[in-house]
């Protein structure tokens, strides 16, 4: 594993302990080099609610960026919404807080999540 990926799972072991300890459902992302994944937990992390990715037939766009991460962001967020999820944590698994994780929180929030 390259000292990148440690140091990214570092931070979310850290990031993750807190959000623990909150009762509401997780939503934690992850990109890869190709595509971009987002999953729904329920609060102890043990079950997936909902998941949308860009590995999915119904979506228009294939490729791995800002555009493809703000769609898989509304349909996670659509997705949750028609399961009764409305409030979740929001799980960035490490990543920083722009560019395309930015994207798909912006866009979860427009359809209706509330972080």
């Amino acid at each position: 594993m390259s000292i990148k990926n440690i140091s990214r799972l570092r931070r979310a072991r850290k990031s993750r302990s807190n959000i623990r300890n909150q009762e509401s459902p997780r939503l934690s992302v992850y990109r890869s080099s190709q595509h971009f994944y987002a999953q729904i937990f329920d609060s102890l992390g043990s079950k997936v609610i909902v998941s949308a990715s860009t590995v999915e037939k119904d979506m228009d766009l294939k490729s791995n960026n800002i555009d493809a991460a703000a769609q898989v962001g509304k349909k996670v967020a659509e997705r949750a919404l028609e399961n009764g999820v409305k409030k979740v944590v929001f799980d960035r698994s490490g990543y920083r807080y722009h560019g395309r994780i930015k994207a798909l929180a912006d866009s979860a929030r427009e359809a209706g999540l509330e972080f």
